[in-house]
């Protein structure tokens, strides 16, 4: 004997199970008992708590045909009493047969509670059947206390099934009962909604002030006259002793010198005592048709040869504007580059220049301005024969300085 049945026999024995009143309020308090206990379980899906209403349904019919006489079971179909509505698939749940012939719907008994529960984890019955008080203009009955074991049934997220649990079996032609979801998460969810909102709102917010202090202390927003703080330059000029002849120009080609200028002989081969070449560079006077010369050549290293600038000659062209000119060739059939450095101390340098220089004797001059200064020594002019360290040779035959009228 299941315990859907046991509890309902045990509450027949309190009363007058032959009265007819009586067993459909028994009826009506099992399944009262049956919603509260699908009720507490939440987890319960809607097909088990329909397949529970069913089972409550056969084994009251079952039970109630013991009570009914056999020539009645013949002639009519067998009466249903409490029988579970059915679920049809939009969720809404049919109308709940009756007993035919009950008496009306409002009379009660009372008696004692009676809990039926079997062991293996079955939900526990109690089934509260009041007996009849004389004299009740309504009586009710008391609800019962049902509890379910829930390590018996499987948890599984669904709508929990809304069955009514002081709705009674109704006659044919009543309201449908209705199986309805619970709406508790969704009002938390609507609950919640405002301050996801507001939080959103608010991260925003921060991000776009967190970009704009940002961009104000980088100086994004400044105009770049705004953001250069240093002290105004004015513009960079360059002047004619400041340019120095680098790889990229050309070299320049030989000029002519102008005869009748008043010419200071800085260098000849007469005076080779003036000349300083380093360990890897030699310089050697020659002569040939075209007459005496010094021939230099710079080593790998690209060490130059250095000419003497006597200290009177500075003297003469301090304050003033003077034309160099290097009377040079270079070796025969080795045309090179020659590069020309200065050194005049207080009197300034010329920079770097370089030379193309060919087999024919040229004339290889540059202009200078002088500061009105006092030398207080000598200078030098450093000459490399090849600007690209190949050991070429250059035949020097005289340096001279003229000073412009």
């Amino acid at each position: 004997m299941d315990a859907i049945e046991k509890a309902i026999r045990n509450a027949f024995e309190k009363g007058n199970a032959e009265d007819r009143a009586f067993r459909e309020k028994v009826y009506r308090s099992a399944f009262a008992a049956l919603d509260r206990a699908l009720q507490a379980n939440p987890s319960l899906t809607v097909e088990a708590a329909i397949n529970r209403r069913k089972a409550m349904q056969a084994k009251i019919t079952e039970i109630e045909s013991e009570f009914q006489p056999a020539a009645a079971a013949r002639a009519a179909p067998e009466p249903s009493a409490g029988v579970a509505p059915e679920v049809a698939a939009d969720g809404s749940v049919a109308p709940e047969p009756r007993i035919d012939g009950a008496p009306d719907r409002a009379a009660r008994t009372d008696s004692e509670p009676i809990a039926v529960a079997k062991p293996g984890g079955e939900p526990r019955f109690d089934v509260s059947v009041e007996p009849e008080r004389r004299g009740a203009a309504e009586p009710s009955a008391r609800a019962p206390e049902v509890s379910f074991d829930r390590r018996a049934e499987p948890r599984v997220s669904a709508p929990t099934p809304d069955i009514g649990g002081a709705r009674s079996p109704t006659l044919p032609g009543d309201a449908a009962a209705e199986v309805a979801p619970d709406r508790d998460e969704r009002r938390a969810r609507r609950r919640r909604l405002p301050f996801a909102q507001m939080f959103l709102a608010a991260t925003v917010l921060a991000a776009i002030g967190i970009g704009g202090w940002w961009a104000f202390q980088t100086g994004l927003l400044k105009t770049p006259a705004e953001r250069d703080t240093t002290v105004p330059n004015p513009p960079a000029t360059v002047e004619s002793e400041d340019f120095i002849p680098e790889a990229e120009a050309p070299p320049l080609l030989p000029g002519q010198a102008d005869a009748e200028r008043d010419w200071i002989t800085v260098f000849s081969p007469e005076n080779a005592s003036q000349v300083a070449a380093p360990a890897d560079t030699s310089a050697e006077v020659m002569e040939d048709d075209s007459g005496s010369f010094l021939r230099i050549r710079s080593g790998e290293s690209g060490s130059a040869i250095v000419f003497d600038v006597g200290q009177g000659i500075l003297e003469q062209i301090a304050g003033k504007k003077a034309t160099f000119d290097i009377v040079a060739r270079a070796e025969e059939g080795q045309e090179t580059e020659m590069s020309v450095d200065c050194n005049f101390g207080e009197l300034g340098d010329c920079g770097r220049r370089r030379y193309a220089v060919g087999y024919q004797r040229g004339d290889y001059l540059f202009e200078l301005d002088f500061p009105n200064a006092s030398p207080g020594s000598g200078g030098t002019i450093a000459i490399n024969s090849d600007f690209s360290n190949q050991g070429k040779a250059v035949d020097i035959y005289a340096i001279r300085v003229s000073v412009a009228e």
